[in-house]
């Protein structure tokens, strides 16, 4: 196996599964960016407001080398206030790393296959989440404490 593939025991493939991206909490957009800026990743051309999570999103680039290729990147999350799920995660436990992203093949199978594991989502059903991209969470209780996110692979 290549590394890139994820495929089960029982033949099911859910890859190619890969990185997508670490999503980073911070009170400020521009505070957040300068180490990522001085580290030299390539930020985004664009801000995104994504409403129905209460978040602006940026994101920085770790490789452009390959531009046919998607590189892991930086996301930085401000919450647009408070009472949003970003903002009670920097109440509780401050800036810092929040979620961490793999991009997959085939997110519902994945999302079906989990969930008849055991493995508890925050989101049986994939939704819109930035960039237009489909997204679903996975709860930290299952996996070891880190929230993780699913995205589909375009």
């Amino acid at each position: 196996m290549d590394g890139s593939k994820w495929i089960l025991g029982d033949g099911m493939d859910f890859g190619p599964i890969q990185i997508d991206h670490i999503g980073i909490a911070t009170h400020s957009l521009e505070t957040g960016s300068t180490f990522w800026r001085l580290l030299g990743l390539s930020e985004g051309d664009e801000d995104e407001t994504v409403l129905d999570q209460g978040v602006t999103t940026r994101f920085f680039t770790t490789d452009v080398s390959k531009p046919t290729d998607h590189p892991p990147e930086v996301e930085l999350l401000e919450p647009t206030g408070e009472d949003t799920p970003i903002g009670a995660f920097l109440k509780k436990r401050g800036p810092g790393i929040q979620q961490l992203c793999f991009r997959v093949g085939d997110l519902e199978g994945l999302i079906e296959h989990l969930v008849q594991h055991g493995v508890q989502m925050i989101d049986r059903q994939p939704r819109k989440g930035s960039g237009g991209k489909m997204i679903a969470f996975v709860h930290p209780r299952s996996t070891g404490g880190v929230l993780v996110e699913l995205t589909q692979s375009s």
